[in-house]
């Protein structure tokens, strides 16, 4: 059985999609999360981070990724009525990939 723990940036009543993720030991909490574009970036670990609304719905993920020409970036957007997730593309850098959540 999974424990779900809400943390002070989970609004009230929202389900959490993810167990929440502690910092390591003297790290500053929040460089975990970040507001870009008007969506909530939340580092999950080291190649993953989570892209939600202000609201906190879960729009989807980007994860980075090891290409031959260097560091790439996949995002995935959620469909929670499918509850699945699909490939929306893979982009050079973070940001690309940040931004298409917004437009998709």
């Amino acid at each position: 059985m999974t424990t779900i723990e809400f943390t002070t940036t989970t609004p009230q009543g929202a389900y959490a999609t993810a167990p929440a993720v502690s910092a390591p030991a003297g790290a500053d909490v929040h460089s975990l999360s970040e507001v870009r574009s008007g969506l909530k970036l939340v580092q999950l670990h080291d190649g993953l981070v989570r892209v939600t609304r202000p609201t906190g719905e879960v729009l989807g993920y980007v994860e980075s990724f090891q290409h031959p020409d260097g560091e790439r970036f996949r995002a995935k957007r959620f469909l929670p009525r499918q509850r699945r997730f699909i490939e929306i593309g893979e982009f050079w850098s973070r940001s690309d990939a940040t931004d298409c959540f917004r437009f998709a």
